[in-house]
């Protein structure tokens, strides 16, 4: 597929220097390659979303040690959900 775009002067020069660079042959691989980059940012960002959740929490103090008696009860809890054959929440498991 062919797609024509547009780029401001920056980063139009940044594209030539990539390609004058002989690391890439054409534009193209340097917008792919930008591209896959950027996907892969995608791809981390919603862990990183739920790593700064974590974070506040454990800032504002919000949060449940686990100590043997805590797990024993998420294992109680899930046993429980297993035997009347319900799915397993993602809040009794570690």
């Amino acid at each position: 597929m062919q797609m024509n775009i547009s780029l401001t002067p920056h980063l139009e020069a940044m594209v030539r220097q990539k390609v004058a660079s002989g690391r890439y042959n054409n534009s193209s691989e340097v917008v792919r390659e930008a591209l896959r980059l950027l996907e892969e940012q995608d791809q981390r960002d919603p862990p990183r979303a739920a790593l700064a959740v974590g974070l506040d929490d454990l800032a504002r103090g919000d949060v449940v040690p686990w100590t043997p008696d805590f797990m024993d009860q998420l294992n109680r809890e899930a046993e429980e959900e297993d035997r009347l054959d319900l799915p397993i929440s993602d809040d009794v498991t570690p």
